[in-house]
């Protein structure tokens, strides 16, 4: 698997691009410290919200039977799986039992991660994503860049070209409005059509057996209320007690996803419709491995906001695809490694530790913290690189000691100013392979500050 760094590579290569991708990221991330600044308790609500989080997982096996009790109790069907293969299974079977033909589908990061779309398509069943983001993306055969804005990494007139070669769109044709109409017309007549409609879970209350959905476009609300069969897919960390918690999160999370004060449209599904069926699909998929583990528990009472995206530089700099995981960003590169330490053995590096992720988190998850822990694991379970273990070995000896730490700052400014370019910039140099590093200062800082302490006595 190609690692981070290389992928990032290919990402910053269109320096035009990545620009634009930083600062578009940026904006969202000051529209949300704008609007959680208007609401006076917002420190007060983070708490909130993470405590009743820390509670919901701390008695997840209680809340998610109450869940099931009450969800039957209203006429739903229960199902359970156990992993991404059951999950598809269950769904095929569901499909199969009322004979479905036609799906349609709002935003899911459960289903990209199962890989619902490709076991349906080898099977021969379309499947339509209706929010606007993941149709954009499903036409170009991608994967989403971002699990609110999936398709952020695109221009608009590159969605233009999409849509002129999918929709007939006027060829050149970039407007947004225009666009997004042609995208309407086209997903009005799939939404008639549909025998099934499928959506994600924001949050589900234990005490009335209730799922709820958010989204912006009013997708999820035209899909479920056109087709009869109605199927609502949620990780068991989607779980809140009780009804009252539901307004915390709520006012949390489209603040700080898109700098809305609420989401457009906010569903609460509890019935199914009169002659139509509902089911509620709660999966594991290896959930209840994070749950024991006592440093990354706390990466399960994320609420998929994006927050921590958008303020990451790192993220806004090499874009979601670097990442090679169904979530990007700081939050994905703690969850990628509890799936599979090897594969994602890179992206708890694909950080810079400055916190910023942990600052805006919603529910006050220690983001960056998670991700130093992880460091530490990588490297002691030897799943990173010899190079890079050596290297900070020599470090850690080289910085331990005052004589030792002197002697190497002398050696490197001596190095810096006097060695031929070649081999400064030798291949293992990974850093200097996209910089130029800086002409070195004469002395070092701690030479500079006994210079002005003499001076000043």
């Amino acid at each position: 698997m190609m690692s981070h760094a290389c992928k990032a590579k290919q990402f910053l290569a269109n320096e035009s691009r990545v620009d634009w991708h930083n600062r578009t990221l940026w904006l969202v991330r000051q529209k949300r410290d704008r609007v959680a600044a208007a609401v006076p308790e917002w420190e007060h609500l983070r708490e909130q919200a993470a405590s009743i989080k820390k509670e919901a997982l701390a008695n997840l096996d209680v809340y998610l039977e109450q869940l099931e009790t009450e969800a039957t109790r209203n006429g739903v069907t229960v199902l359970w799986a156990k992993d991404a293969g059951e999950f598809n299974r269950i769904i095929l079977h569901i499909i199969q039992k009322h004979g479905v033909k036609n799906i349609v589908k709002s935003k899911s990061m459960l289903t990209e991660e199962c890989g619902l779309n490709p076991f349906l398509h080898d099977r021969g069943i379309e499947v339509v994503d209706t929010d606007l983001g993941e149709r954009i993306i499903q036409f170009r055969k991608e994967t989403p860049s971002h699990i609110v804005l999936p398709a952020i990494h695109l221009k608009k007139e590159e969605i233009g070209e999409t849509f002129h070669e999918k929709l007939n769109t006027e060829k050149g044709a970039s407007d947004p409005t225009y666009l997004t109409q042609a995208a309407r017309r086209h997903l009005r007549e799939k939404f008639l059509a549909a025998d099934m409609a499928l959506t994600g879970v924001n949050f589900a209350v234990a005490e009335t057996g209730t799922v709820v959905v958010c989204t912006n476009e009013g997708n999820a609300d035209m899909g479920v209320h056109a087709a009869p069969v109605q199927v609502h897919c949620m990780g068991i960390e989607k779980i809140v007690p009780k009804q009252d918690d539901l307004g915390i999160f709520t006012r949390l999370l489209a603040r700080n996803a898109t700098g809305q004060a609420v989401t457009t449209y906010t569903s609460h599904y509890r019935k199914p419709k009169p002659g139509g069926a509902m089911y509620i699909v709660i999966v594991d998929n290896g959930r209840s491995n994070y749950l024991g583990h006592p440093k990354y528990s706390d990466s399960l009472k994320c609420i998929r906001c994006g927050g921590c995206m958008n303020t990451c530089p790192v993220y806004r700099r090499s874009g979601g695809h670097s990442y090679g995981y169904v979530i990007p960003g700081p939050i994905g590169s703690i969850l990628a490694p509890q799936k599979e330490a090897q594969k994602y053995r890179d992206l708890p590096f694909a950080s810079s530790l400055c916190g910023s992720c942990s600052n805006v988190c919603p529910v006050k998850i220690a983001i960056h913290e998670q991700l130093y822990f992880w460091r530490q694991d990588l490297t002691q379970q030897k799943r990173t690189s010899f190079l890079k273990r050596f290297s900070m070995k020599v470090a850690g000896f080289l910085l331990s000691e005052n004589t030792r730490y002197n002697l190497t700052g002398i050696l490197v400014r001596w190095a810096l100013r006097y060695l031929p370019h070649g081999l400064l910039y030798l291949p293992f140099n990974a850093w200097g392979r996209g910089r130029e590093l800086p002409v070195p200062p004469r002395q070092s800082f701690k030479q500079w500050y006994e210079g002005r302490k003499k001076t000043k006595n």
